[in-house]
């Protein structure tokens, strides 16, 4: 009973704001009256309940299954170069400069030649996933490598600790909360990343569904499918904070 009036107390807060911003949205919905530009959030649950089939049956499966297989190659791009840059100056160099040169062009202008160069497929997608989310993966772990104390390493040296323990025993450890900060923060990027791939160039998806809802002006369709979209980054954020924690405790335990 004490856990669940904790976890009431804690959660309170974010409930009362959601509760009032519904709320408001309602009411300016109500004012507006234009369900084509602002449909109220009573009219998009009744559209997604509508589109159910069609959202979580066709075009869901599309946008999850891209999110997922491309933070999953952000991760092994972003963590790998991370670990080239650290064991090697000359490759961080290397590295660094390119780094940043991806960073500097929008993927919405990029993202058309993907569709040129490999068509409506999920390799276009791909890579605009990779390319929204693999460099704060590849920062933020690359750093926490190099919060590592002099005084620690010199004790495992000392116990005869070779480079691949202390990579193992001391950087890996040292840089997992980065980099699961890191996870946090990109996961709505690659949400992002995807939709955008398929608002630009797709022929399923729940990106190209909200593009085909826009030009039948079905406003309660294309914020539908934003819920979905909304609701895929929650989760995805949830389950690397759930991580996080069990992470924590773990740490807590050495």
């Amino acid at each position: 009973m004490q856990a669940r009036d904790h976890s009431w107390k804690k959660n309170r807060l974010p409930v009362i704001t959601g509760l009032i911003l519904l709320a408001l949205w309602q009411m300016l919905a109500v004012i507006i009256h234009t369900p084509h530009i602002l449909p109220g959030p009573f009219s998009v649950i009744k559209r997604l309940w509508e589109l159910k089939k069609i959202l979580f049956i066709t075009h869901l499966p599309v946008t999850f299954t891209a999110v997922i297989t491309g933070f999953l190659l952000a991760i092994a791009i972003g963590t790998s170069l991370a670990v080239l840059m650290d064991i090697s100056p000359k490759l961080e160099a290397m590295f660094y400069p390119v780094l940043v040169v991806t960073q500097t062009v929008p993927i919405m202008c990029i993202a058309p030649l993907f569709v040129l160069w490999f068509g409506y497929t999920l390799q276009a997608r791909l890579i605009s996933i990779v390319l929204s989310t693999f460099f704060t993966i590849t920062i933020n772990t690359f750093d926490g490598f190099r919060r590592i104390r002099k005084e620690n390493v010199e004790l495992l040296q000392t116990y005869g600790a070779g480079k691949w323990n202390l990579f193992w025993r001391l950087k890996v450890p040292t840089a997992l909360p980065d980099f699961l900060t890191s996870l946090k923060i990109t996961f709505p990027w690659a949400v992002i990343g995807a939709a955008i791939a398929e608002w630009l160039g797709a022929t399923e998806g729940l990106g190209y569904y909200s593009k085909l809802m826009i030009t039948r002006m079905d406003g309660p369709a294309v914020f539908a499918t934003v819920l979905i979209l909304t609701l895929i980054a929650i989760i995805g954020v949830a389950v690397i904070k759930w991580i996080d924690r069990k992470f924590i405790l773990w740490r807590s335990e050495l």
